[in-house]
């Protein structure tokens, strides 16, 4: 008897590794049903925010306001596509027809002014720089019309998956308890309470970022076009619906859309113009930031730069385009649960019960 409760300690661990290496074959087999189901939990925590905040202000029913926040979002989303997005198309379409041209006004204009400094132009040749800035711009350009490629080539199976993303996120907005109750289930008894704990807080985290998200893509998309419009800038459509798409995407999202509508300035129209272009990137950004957000939101998802940056990277190394978006959400995700089970379980350290774990008061 004591050989086989030996035995039985020492299969013990061998059958976890097993199973964790099974769990982690899985997870990369079917990566991007994962992707679908967690774009369709972010979009349930969009819809359920529509429906409370409907609920709370107007008395609304959930289910009503439910019905109205699908209504409302399909009701937008045409109202773009059929108002704004023929324009856009058009705005795109003549920027990347042209770009050889814009590109090489640009490393003109980038030739004069390095000459224009004393101790640079001396290292410069006779007939300019090599246009290594325009080249990677134009690299730039590149990997984004290829990222799009698949979408476009495979319309109908994204088509299905936007279908299937939108139904799977109305059923889990409707019925958020029998998941929530399904995933409690097969978590040991002991360990459940931990598990409704973790679940709600990833919720209000999730919630806290999808609202803040929305609002900054469309204050940041708007304020950039009537910016850029004002200051007389070309394609300032296609820039400003950009810098909205482009807030999904932290830090490196804000440095292209403020920098590359200021570089194709100053290749059109020179530096003035560049730099004027450039103070109304960062004036939106700051007024996002620090006037709209404290007014507008009650409390903002706060990730550290550092983690956030090379969280992002590594995501979208991982899952290409489709990364990128949802990289803060899988950031949120992996610090809830880290707070929860390392921190608060392992380590016992106490865990707040009333505030989500990654926002903090705007």
């Amino acid at each position: 008897m004591p050989l086989v409760r030996s035995e039985g300690r020492r299969g013990a661990p061998l059958g976890w590794l097993v199973l964790a290496v099974a769990v982690a074959a899985l997870v990369v087999r079917t990566i991007d049903v994962l992707l679908v189901l967690f774009f369709a939990v972010i979009l349930a925590v969009y819809l359920d925010a529509i429906a409370d905040f409907l609920r709370r202000v107007l008395g609304v029913p959930p289910t009503l306001g439910l019905a109205a926040g699908v209504a409302l979002s399909l009701g937008a989303l045409v109202g773009v596509v059929v108002l704004i997005a023929p324009a856009v198309a058009d705005q795109v379409s003549d920027l990347l027809t042209n770009l050889p041209t814009y590109l090489t006004d640009l490393d003109q204009n980038l030739n004069r002014l390095v000459r224009s400094v004393p101790f640079v132009s001396r290292s410069v040749a006779a007939d300019g720089t090599p246009g290594l800035l325009a080249t990677a711009l134009s690299d730039i350009f590149g990997f984004f019309r290829r990222a799009a490629v698949p979408y476009l080539r495979f319309g109908v199976e994204f088509l299905i998956e936007g279908v299937s993303v939108l139904v799977m996120a109305v059923y889990l907005s409707r019925h958020p308890g029998v998941y929530v109750d399904g995933i409690v289930a097969v978590v040991p008894p002991s360990r459940r309470r931990l598990a409704r704990e973790t679940l709600a807080d990833l919720g209000s985290t999730l919630r806290a970022w999808v609202v803040g998200q929305v609002i900054a893509m469309i204050l940041l998309g708007g304020l950039t076009t009537l910016g850029l419009w004002a200051l007389g800038v070309p394609y300032f459509l296609a820039f400003g619906v950009f810098a909205g798409v482009a807030a999904l995407v932290p830090f490196f999202g804000t440095l292209f859309s403020t920098l590359l509508p200021a570089l194709f300035a100053l290749g059109v129209s020179g530096l003035p113009k560049a730099l004027a272009v450039l103070a109304v990137g960062v004036g939106v950004h700051l007024i996002e930031a620090n006037v709209v957000a404290p007014v507008v939101m009650e409390r903002q998802v706060n990730l550290p730069p550092v983690i956030t940056i090379a969280g992002v990277l590594l995501i979208g190394k991982l899952f290409g385009l489709a990364g990128l978006v949802v990289a803060v959400p899988i950031l949120v995700l992996v610090l809830v649960l880290v707070r929860h089970i390392l921190l608060g379980e392992v380590y016992g350290d106490r865990v707040s019960e009333t505030e989500p774990s990654a926002t903090v008061p705007t």
